[in-house]
């Protein structure tokens, strides 16, 4: 009986010892198909594990010669198989359902990026380095985001509230509303969405009802047709305009999930500082 035990305890041992490789098993050959999840990767010191990402993902400066194998219509499942990833970090918001299904039906593993909140950034920082070995870096960066939000919310907790627009795009003219990620970033500086009522997160409004709403500040993406796309001096009833109060804002700090979200948090609560500075004057 001795053998057949000692048998069954080198079983259980090499069992164990297989699980406990597998679970040290970190991401190595990574697919990342977002632009803020290639961030991610980056800011806890995964970035050079990227083999593979899609349109649009350019930050930092290395991630531009990343190969890309898709974009918002759709990834070129061939190229994904071909580059045999151990890990590939879908969007579950902009990558389309029929190729995240495709993906998991192939067994590939899966790890979808989608912070709905800005505190969620955080916590995926966090999860990314789990998966990438990367604990201390993304603890790191996870801590410095959650603290610099704090600081924001702390810093604006009683500020004068400003009535916002904030202008997503210009022809069609569109805002955006309770639910967006952009209305998280406003409620932080103390910012009153002028359109936070709507009806959906992001809805195309018209001008007629914009003036109706006498918004104190205006913000605009960069961008420079959507700055060109509506001449705001055509009405200098406007507080936003009377006062000078019209921003431009780097879209990309504001616009994608990852952990630059901070430094669009604070040139958000900048721009509305200074406008309440010039409306107590």
């Amino acid at each position: 009986m001795q053998p057949f035990s000692v048998g069954i305890n080198l079983s259980l041992l090499l069992g164990t010892l297989l699980i406990s490789q597998a679970a040290l098993a970190k991401a190595d050959r990574i697919v990342a198909l977002s632009p803020h999840a290639v961030e991610m990767l980056y800011a806890i010191g995964a970035g050079d594990r990227i083999i593979a990402t899609t349109d649009h993902a350019d930050y930092p400066e290395a991630a531009k010669q990343i190969p890309r194998i898709g974009g918002y219509h759709g990834i070129q499942m061939e190229k994904l198989l071909a580059l045999n990833p151990d890990l590939v970090v879908v969007w579950g918001s902009g990558n389309r359902p029929e190729d995240m299904d495709r993906m998991r039906q192939l067994g590939l593993k899966l790890y979808n990026s989608d912070p709905k909140t800005l505190e969620a950034v955080a916590d995926e920082l966090e999860e990314l380095g789990e998966l990438t070995g990367q604990t201390l870096k993304a603890a790191e960066q996870a801590k410095q985001l959650r603290d610099q939000l704090a600081k924001q919310r702390k810093a604006h907790a009683n500020a004068a509230p400003v009535k916002v627009f904030y202008q997503l795009w210009s022809q069609p003219l569109m805002t955006v509303a309770e639910g967006s990620w952009i209305q998280q970033i406003l409620a932080v500086c103390g910012g009153t969405n002028v359109f936070a009522n709507a009806a959906s997160a992001y809805p195309q409004v018209s001008l007629e009802n914009v003036l109706l709403t006498s918004p104190q500040v205006i913000l605009q993406s960069q961008d420079k047709g959507n700055i060109l796309g509506v001449d705001w001096q055509q009405w200098p009833d406007i507080p936003a305009v009377k006062q000078h109060q019209i921003y431009q804002l780097n879209a990309d700090l504001l616009h994608r999930a990852g952990p630059r979200v901070t430094l669009g948090v604070k040139a958000t609560c900048d721009a509305l500082d200074k406008a309440r500075t010039a409306y107590s004057q």
